[in-house]
């Protein structure tokens, strides 16, 4: 099968680590799944606390992973194993330059179900300030049939 196309459920934690501080962002969506050769592609919208929506797209493939955020915030940010990225995060504030250094990119995917598990462990540096320990963890697992 090349390429299919399903529902999701997905989990995705975002840990900050800051001066042995850590800062947790959990999020629970429910999005649309898609695998075509060897790419993967999510994709979900999450509403924030003012109503405001922000679509992301994340593609996944062996050592890179990019996650592209577009509305309230607009975000394409590039996650590839031992290199350094650089994006702007545009925001209702301004706009912030990100550098991304990627440590591990880890993605396990299932074999007889549609499901995975992706780790991200990476340091960034927000307009040249120090730089921050983040780790991306990411489920998605098939919705079960009601």
């Amino acid at each position: 099968m090349d390429s299919f196309q399903k529902r999701v459920n997905i989990k995705l934690r975002t840990v900050i680590e800051d001066n042995g501080q850590k800062e947790y962002n959990d999020q629970i969506q429910s999005g649309n799944y898609f695998r075509k050769k060897d790419l993967d592609v999510l994709i979900f919208e999450e509403k924030l606390d003012d109503g405001s929506i922000i679509k992301n797209l994340i593609t996944i493939q062996k050592q890179k992973v990019s996650i592209n955020r577009s509305g309230a915030i607009i975000m394409n940010q590039k996650f590839k194993a031992n290199q350094l990225t650089e994006n702007i995060y545009h925001h209702a504030h301004g706009k912030i330059h990100m550098e991304t250094f990627t440590e591990t990119i880890a993605y396990k995917v299932a074999s007889d179900s549609v499901e995975g598990h992706l780790t991200i462990n990476y340091n960034v540096q927000l307009n040249g300030q120090d730089k921050r320990k983040h780790k991306l963890e990411l489920i998605y697992k098939e919705e079960e049939n009601q």
